[in-house]
């Protein structure tokens, strides 16, 4: 007989962890992450302490769950952006990259790491590293092969990265964090990610 969990099982647990995640999330943002437990969170998401604990020992590993998830893209396993045509290339990362940056959930977790940063300072390391860092690395990675194939030059793939993930950024996130209301609308965050493609080309194009 088999030990591998039923699909049935992989489900009722991946819906068990959906909503310790969703329920976390909510009472971060509610009474900051000191003042949360994980008994609370456990309550507040409907499953037992010894659920909970065995998905996610610590408050710090939830966390860093919650941060990792939410950076993860939708279609990994998906065609690669092409690096023979940069235009197309870019124009596939900046969706993806808005995609990301305007998922239910995301401005609050920013706003938990913010408001807690000065006395846990980890959790913007877990922001740093396990969210926004991979992402970032996946993009110097295209410019890298970009350049390889001859369809740019990009002296400093990192650097190019910062500019194109910074041009998208500033328009479709950061404002958020400060105007509750901010919603851009799906036709202005397509124009910024196309405006954004226009000074890449511009610049890096071979």
């Amino acid at each position: 007989m088999s030990s591998e969990p039923s699909a049935y099982h992989r489900r009722v647990a991946e819906q068990k962890r959906a909503a310790i995640r969703e329920a976390a999330t909510s009472l971060f943002l509610a009474a900051g992450y000191d003042g949360t437990s994980l008994a609370r969170i456990a309550e507040a998401a409907g499953v037992s302490k010894a659920t909970l604990f065995k998905q996610f020992p610590t408050k710090a590993a939830l966390f860093d769950a919650i941060v990792t998830e939410s950076w993860q893209i939708d279609d990994e396993g998906g065609p690669e952006p092409p690096t023979s045509d940069l235009r197309a290339g870019l124009t596939a990362i900046g969706g993806r990259y808005v995609e990301l940056l305007t998922r239910p959930g995301m401005t609050a977790l920013f706003r938990i790491v913010i408001a807690e940063l000065p006395r846990f300072p980890e959790l913007g390391e877990a922001q740093f590293s396990r969210g926004k860092m991979p992402y970032f690395a996946s993009v110097t990675r295209y410019l890298t092969a970009a350049d390889a194939a001859g369809a740019a030059k990009v002296p400093d793939p990192e650097l190019a990265a910062t500019q194109f993930l910074g041009m998208i950024s500033n328009f479709v996130f950061w404002p958020g964090l400060l105007l509750p209301r901010w919603s851009p609308s799906a036709e202005s965050t397509d124009h910024a990610v196309e405006e954004a493609v226009h000074t890449m080309i511009a610049r890096y194009a071979a």
